[in-house]
């Protein structure tokens, strides 16, 4: 019998995305999920488990078509793959349980309700119900339009697959150019981007939204959102914006695109709402500037807002790291944002995950460098150190963009890749929780000391 602190709350969410990611691989490997294409080879399990892997933890990298690849079963596979993997194991599971009239224990209303609504008082089904209500609504809602848009381009099946895509910031097309053929349709973009960015702002930050603007239909007084809300939406605003400024400003003074200014306008936007985390794209990625690559490194990095399908280290740790570093150049004790001092446990948790990412992003970059160090058959030379960093970055950001390596990775360099989704899937900051649960307290404390710094 496995002992109690490996059956915890926060360690469940590994169990299940590990089941659920190995239960898709077996189901992705059978014959039936293959397009006549594939031949009698079939796919490797490798490659099944870095699809699986890359589908549930809403990454959107793939080292195979997927729309050659695999058949409309397989496709319908991995779209319910990205659709579990979007809205959680957990929450999937505390749902079904609620369905079925069975109690959810304590320490499960606990871990979900810190996790999606920073409020372990909140009610879980109803919450859980309405908020599945809800994203089925807004999928189904874009599916229609896209259809409507590009009705030759998708097709039903090729419209709702890419809405829950871009809902899940999975960034899964079935194109081989994704969403290039479309670099210049203004709805299909429009679409696109507003479903990633409502994926990636976090369930409770929709169930504000909404809640305040039924309220306001119905005339009632209305209340100011909380400050969590207004942090995400103005850091999120933030990031679109000045990320879109930089990506135009390179690529125009570069030509690389051959766009008009005006032209590019939409494509900058584009790309810089998708590196957020979820990975489509309407340009060329392996033909785009250096500083270029290094602004969507930047943006991937951060990613989404906590409690979202989005990975990265989150918005919220963003502006508080940035907050923390506009108050020590200020000589300020206290680090402010909308009128209110960040606690010092919050301070120290979003540096921890920067560091934690730093240190992943570092290592998973190096090993690469060592698995891909060979001759590329894509380039006829080696990896340059920024595409591979950009990878590295693409995975544990959860994004699913990539230079060109993800095709052509060795078995070692897919393995590296698919440990690096799964570890930014789940989050640092659950791992760092897990650990820190399984680890026990020392019962005394060490002298302290000062010593000189820098």
């Amino acid at each position: 019998m496995l002992p109690r602190r490996l059956l915890s709350p926060l360690i469940l969410p590994v169990y299940s995305f590990a089941a659920t990611i190995l239960a898709g691989a077996v189901l992705l490997c059978m014959g039936i999920s293959h397009s006549p294409s594939v031949g009698g080879a079939g796919l490797s399990f490798v490659d099944a488990l870095f699809t699986a892997t890359s589908a549930v933890c809403v990454t959107g990298l793939s080292v195979v078509d997927t729309g050659a690849t695999f058949s409309r079963t397989g496709q319908w596979i991995i779209l319910v793959l990205i659709q579990l993997g979007g809205l959680g194991i957990m929450t999937y599971s505390s749902l079904l349980l609620f369905l079925l009239r069975r109690r959810v224990s304590l320490t499960d209303r606990l871990a979900v309700g810190q996790a999606l609504m920073h409020d372990a008082s909140f009610h879980l089904g109803r919450f859980l119900y309405r908020l599945v209500r809800t994203i089925l609504c807004i999928e189904l809602a874009a599916a229609c339009l896209l259809y409507i848009f590009a009705p030759q381009g998708m097709g039903a099946f090729g419209a709702l697959f890419h809405a829950v895509s871009a809902f899940c910031n999975a960034g899964f097309g079935l194109r081989p150019d994704n969403l290039m053929p479309w670099q210049e349709h203004a709805g299909v973009n429009l679409v696109i981007m507003f479903l990633i960015v409502v994926g990636g702002i976090g369930f409770s930050v929709i169930d504000e939204l909404l809640g305040a603007a039924r309220t306001r239909l119905s005339g009632k007084p209305y209340h100011p959102l909380s400050r969590h809300t207004r942090l995400v939406l103005s850091t999120t605003a933030f990031l679109i914006v000045a990320g879109a400024v930089l990506i135009w400003l390179a690529e125009y003074l570069s030509d690389y695109t051959g766009l008009t200014p005006a032209g590019l306008v939409l494509p900058a936007l584009f790309q810089s709402v998708t590196c957020r985390t979820a990975g489509f794209n309407t340009m060329d990625i392996a033909r785009l500037t250096d500083f270029t690559l290094m602004v969507m490194i930047c943006l991937m990095f951060v990613g989404g807002s906590p409690g979202s399908c989005a990975g990265g280290i989150k918005t919220t740790s963003f502006r508080v790291l940035a907050g923390f570093v506009e108050a020590q150049l200020r000589g300020r004790r206290q680090n402010v944002l909308l009128g209110r001092a960040v606690d010092e446990p919050t301070q120290a948790k979003a540096l921890t995950l920067f560091l934690f990412a730093i240190i992943v992003v570092t290592v998973g970059t190096m090993v690469l460098s060592l698995t891909e160090g060979g001759i590329s058959p894509h380039t006829h030379g080696r990896f340059e150190q920024l595409d591979l960093m950009f990878e590295v970055v693409s995975a544990f950001g959860t994004v699913g963009l990539t230079t060109g390596v993800t095709p052509h990775l060795s078995v070692p360099g897919k393995l590296l890749i698919s440990l690096l989704m799964f570890i930014g899937r789940i989050g640092p900051i659950w791992l760092l929780a897990t650990l820190q649960h399984l680890q026990s307290e020392p019962k005394f404390r060490w002298p302290e000391v000062d010593y000189p710094i820098g």
